[in-house]
């Protein structure tokens, strides 16, 4: 049986789309740091608004007591972890290549921000009147929807297993 090679599992479409997502992520956070209000919420429909704020931590605002050097080099640690994943999964898997694609661009969008002003731009805030979900940005959301990919692909795996059993 032959495997058949997805997008994502070549290194210059993952390396184009990451290039994209960095650069859409950042043309976006130049635009919220250019145009709205510092912590004051602008709504957009109900339970959705823009929010600019700095985070100083990673996901969510944890470890925002850590040294800017020790979240950088975490970050890096996840891009090479993730890069070494990419490498060894199966070419024919599609949706964990775009999830490694994803998580990537993720860390390294919110890197340059930590490298260029100290801290992460975010913008997004999902709320009602007495809950409120943290603030994210798009290099979030990238890292988020990768690892959903990711579990997507293991739950095919195991389910396609399970069917060649049969």
């Amino acid at each position: 049986m032959s495997m058949r090679q997805t997008l994502f599992s070549r290194p210059l479409p993952i390396a184009l789309f990451i290039v994209v997502a960095i650069a859409a992520d950042q043309f976006i956070k130049y635009l919220v740091e250019a145009l709205l209000p510092f912590q004051q919420a602008v709504p957009v429909i109900p339970m959705l608004a823009l929010y600019r704020t700095h985070n100083y931590g990673v996901a969510f605002s944890m470890l925002s007591g850590m040294e800017g050097w020790f979240i950088v080099s975490m970050r890096l640690a996840v891009v090479a972890f993730v890069l070494w994943l990419w490498r060894r999964t199966p070419k024919d898997r599609f949706f964990a290549h775009l999830g490694y694609a994803m998580i990537i661009a993720g860390a390294l969008g919110n890197l340059v921000d930590r490298l260029l002003f100290g801290y992460v731009i975010d913008y997004v805030l999902f709320h009602t009147e007495t809950w409120s979900f943290a603030v994210f940005n798009l290099a979030d959301s990238f890292i988020t929807i990768g690892a959903g990919a990711i579990i997507l692909d293991e739950l095919l795996q195991s389910k396609r297993g399970r069917s060649l059993k049969l």
